[in-house]
């Protein structure tokens, strides 16, 4: 399964502390939203949801049909960049044109490169799709040099990225 939701980068070991305050038996949304507010600082119950969703990918959470829960998975760094190349929407197409690319490459050039491969269903889900996906490979790319599955080079002209 793959999941869509990138939320604001992050180094890898706010991951592994978020999916601590998560709690071992299943808890509803609201109490795990609560509970990452809380203990993680995240500054809504909007972006907590996205987290839950985001660990889920990594592998440090999971879904029962009683809520959610952490994991007792005890992944190494290459165990979370792995996951997180496999199991979050269009980061492997990302990262595979990072690789193609013969010098660094903006988000912009990144996101040109996939912006054929976006579901037909996202087009018409929101009239500003467009800058939802720009913002959505942003983050992409910063997650990549969070898991060291990227650089980025600071040039003239802006940031770019390279694999």
């Amino acid at each position: 399964m793959k999941f869509k939701v990138v939320p604001e980068p992050r180094p890898p070991s706010f991951a592994r502390d978020a999916a601590r305050a998560l709690p071992l038996v299943p808890g509803t949304e609201d109490d795990c939203c609560a509970r990452l507010m809380a203990d993680a600082g995240l500054p809504s119950r909007d972006v907590a949801k996205e987290w839950i969703t985001f660990l889920r990918a990594l592998g440090l959470a999971a879904e029962s049909d009683g809520g959610y829960y952490r994991t007792r998975a005890d992944p190494t760094d290459a165990d979370l960049a792995r996951a997180f190349r496999e199991r979050v929407h269009t980061a492997d197409d990302v990262l595979a044109t990072l690789e193609a690319a013969e010098e660094p490459i903006s988000p912009e050039a990144a996101y040109e490169r996939v912006r054929g491969d976006v579901p037909q269903w996202e087009r018409s889900r929101r009239t500003d799709w467009e800058r939802v996906w720009r913002e959505r490979v942003r983050r992409i790319l910063e997650w990549a040099v969070a898991f060291d599955l990227a650089e980025r080079v600071e040039r003239e002209g802006g940031t770019r990225y390279r694999g």
